[in-house]
C-alpha cells in the first residue's frame, strides 16, 4: 500500500532561503549546531590542556558507534529539493507558512496589538461603527436571552427577627407657669445682668457661667461680676511685676569694712553687681581670709571668672568662719572649679555650696570631684548643683544624707 504524503506540519522547516533551505544545506541548523559543538569542544580541550586537566572520559577516542534515531532522521532531509516543495505547495499552505515564520512577540507591551501576533479574522469589514445600530442590537439580544432560573426558587417567607421601630420619646413639657410674689416678679424683673449671674452662683446653676465668675459670686459678699451670664470668657489680667531693684550694696565702703574686720559685717551680698571689677573681687577675697567674722559670701552673676575662683581656693584655705558660699550663674570653667573644690576641704566651718548655673557645663570630672569633696568635708550639708550623671549624683545625695545624720547625732548628743 503507497505511503501517505507528509502534512505541512510533518514537513521540515525550511531556513535557508527567503522560504528556508533543506537541513544539511550550509546554512541548515543541523550544520551550525554541528560547528558550534566543534568549537565549544576545542575551547574546552584548550583550556583542560593549559591547566594541567586530563581529557574527559567523552573527549576520549571511543569506538564509532551506531548514528542515533535523530541522525537517522536528518539523513533522509539531506538531499531533498525544497524548491520542488515550495512548487507543489498551495496558496493557502504557502500563507499558513508564511504565518508560521512570522516573528511576533506577543508579550512585548511596547508593540501595537496588530503587531504583536498575526491577524486571524476572516471576515470583511462591516463598514463604520453604528452606535445605535450596536445599541438596538444588544438590547434585542438581551430580550431574546433566556432567564437563569433560581437555584432555590423564591416562595415569600420571612426570615429572621421583624423589624420593630424604636418608639418615639415622648415630647418635653413647656415652660411651665411659675407664679412668684409680687415682690420677687419686681426685683427679678428689675434686676440686671450682673445681679442675675449671681443669683444663678448661689442657686448652683454653674452651667450657665464661667468658672471665675462662679467662684466670684460666691466668695464674695458684694456683686462681682459685672458682664452677665451670656458674657465671653475673658483672660484674667494680671499685674505687671516690676524688675527686682538693684543691689543697693556700695563695693567700696563692703570691702573697707572687711579689712578693717567689722563684726556688724556678716553677710556680704554683691548678687547682681555686673560693673564689679574683676581686681576688686580678688581684694574682697583677700580680705575675708583673716576676717573671723563673715559668715556668708555671696557673688551671683557677677561675671567672676577663673582668677576670682583662684581668690576664693586661698581664701577658703585661710579662713575659718565662713559657713555659706554662693558662685552661681557666673564665668567659671572646670579648672577653677576644680581649684575651688579642692580648698573646701581646708574650710571645716563651710556648710553650704552652690555653684550651678555657669557658663559652660562642667563636666563629668568635676561631677565626680563634687561627689569626692562631699564624702570627704563631712561638714558640709548642703550643695547647689544639677548633676547630669546618674553616678556622681546618686554618691552625692548619699554623702549629703550621711553628712545631715551625722550633724543630727552632734546636735542630740
Amino acid at each position: 500500500m503507497p505511503r501517505a504524503a507528509p502534512q505541512l506540519w510533518d514537513r521540515p522547516r525550511l531556513l535557508g532561503s527567503p522560504l528556508g533551505s533543506a537541513p544539511g544545506a550550509p546554512g541548515s541548523a543541523p550544520g551550525i549546531r554541528d560547528r558550534r559543538e566543534d568549537r565549544r569542544e576545542d575551547r574546552s580541550r584548550d583550556q583542560r590542556r593549559r591547566f594541567g586537566i586530563g581529557p574527559r572520559f567523552w573527549d576520549r577516542p571511543q569506538v564509532p558507534a551506531a548514528m542515533t534515531p535523530y541522525r537517522q532522521e536528518l539523513e533522509k532531509y539531506r538531499d531533498i529539493d525544497e524548491d520542488k516543495i515550495l512548487r507543489e505547495l498551495s496558496p493557502e499552505e504557502l500563507a499558513q507558512l508564511d504565518a508560521e515564520l512570522a516573528e511576533m512577540d506577543p508579550e512585548n507591551v511596547l508593540l501595537p496589538a496588530g503587531l504583536r501576533q498575526r491577524d486571524q479574522t476572516q471576515k470583511s469589514p462591516t463598514g463604520p461603527l453604528d452606535r445605535e445600530a450596536l445599541l438596538q442590537h444588544l438590547e434585542r439580544q438581551a430580550l431574546e436571552a433566556e432567564e437563569r432560573h433560581d437555584l432555590v426558587p423564591f416562595t415569600g417567607e420571612k426570615k429572621g427577627k421583624p423589624f420593630v421601630p424604636k418608639e418615639v420619646a415622648p415630647a418635653l413639657p413647656g415652660e411651665e407657669q411659675v407664679t412668684l410674689e409680687p415682690e420677687l416678679e419686681e426685683a427679678l424683673a428689675n434686676a440686671t445682668d450682673a445681679e442675675m449671674c449671681d443669683i444663678a452662683a448661689i442657686l448652683g446653676m454653674y452651667t450657665l457661667m464661667s468658672n471665675k465668675q462662679y467662684y466670684d459670686a460666691i466668695c464674695s459678699g458684694n456683686i462681682c461680676n459685672t458682664e452677665g451670664i451670656n458674657s465671653v470668657v475673658q483672660p484674667d489680667r494680671y499685674r505687671p511685676v516690676p524688675d527686682e531693684p538693684p543691689n543697693p550694696t556700695d563695693v567700696a565702703e563692703t570691702l573697707q569694712r572687711l579689712q578693717d574686720n567689722d563684726p556688724g559685717l556678716q553677710d556680704v551680698n554683691l548678687n547682681n553687681i555686673k560693673d564689679v571689677p574683676v581686681p576688686t573681687l580678688e581684694a574682697i577675697c583677700q580680705a575675708i581670709q583673716a576676717n573671723t567674722h563673715v559668715r556668708s559670701l555671696s557673688l551671683v552673676a557677677t561675671r567672676s571668672n577663673d582668677l576670682v575662683a583662684n581668690a576664693v581656693a586661698e581664701m577658703l584655705e585661710q579662713n575659718r568662719s565662713l559657713q555659706s558660699l554662693n558662685l552661681e550663674s557666673n564665668f567659671i570653667t572646670s579648672a577653677g572649679m576644680m581649684r575651688v573644690l579642692g580648698a573646701v576641704g581646708q574650710c571645716p566651718s563651710l556648710t553650704e555650696l552652690r555653684v550651678d548655673n555657669q557658663c559652660q557645663r562642667l563636666g563629668d570630672t568635676v561631677e565626680m570631684a563634687m561627689a569626692a569633696t562631699l564624702e570627704r568635708c563631712p561638714s558640709l550639708l548642703r550643695l547647689g548643683y544639677t548633676f547630669t550623671l546618674q553616678g556622681p549624683r546618686a554618691r552625692a545625695a548619699a554623702a549629703l544624707t550621711r553628712n545631715n545624720e551625722l550633724r543630727r547625732q552632734q546636735k542630740k548628743s
